[in-house]
């Protein structure tokens, strides 16, 4: 991965829906220059997709908050196969520390996540923590040079 590969990532990180003209404007490439790399680096997988940032809030969803599980190891398998399968779990993420698990929800009231906390009592111990405000929103990851 070169200087221009990595300028092409910030580019993306910061509008995945940059065209290629913009692109090849901002590298002084060719647009099917900037195809053929941005296509090696979906294919390498250091491009491993696309997504919009959506505003939970806008669609309803008022109640964020990151949930911390204590989910013994033998239950990990069970466990991934259910959180897979609830959409209002946004990440789920293997961590050290006190509890094994943390996860990242969005639900539209507090009654909901508590269902939901109820549901997870069946795999460990919980924490949780509502978010109350976003200072540092998603971001693309820093591209070293």
């Amino acid at each position: 991965m070169d200087r221009i590969d990595r300028e092409i990532l910030r580019i993306l990180q910061g509008n995945a829906r940059a065209s290629l003209k913009t692109i090849a404007e901002k590298t002084y490439l060719s647009s099917p220059a900037v195809s053929a790399r941005i296509e090696k680096l979906e294919k390498d997988g250091i491009i491993a997709g696309y997504q919009a940032q959506v505003d939970p809030m806008k669609l309803g969803y008022h109640i964020l908050a990151f949930i911390n599980l204590n989910v013994l190891p033998e239950d990990k398998t069970k466990f991934y196969a259910y959180a897979e399968s609830i959409p209002n779990i946004l990440e789920c993420s293997s961590v050290t520390g006190e509890f094994s698990v943390i996860m990242k929800v969005a639900f539209e009231s507090t009654m909901q996540l508590d269902s939901f906390l109820g549901q997870l009592q069946k795999f460990g111990k919980t924490s949780t923590q509502i978010v109350y405000a976003t200072h540092v929103g998603p971001r693309g990851i820093q591209v070293q040079e």
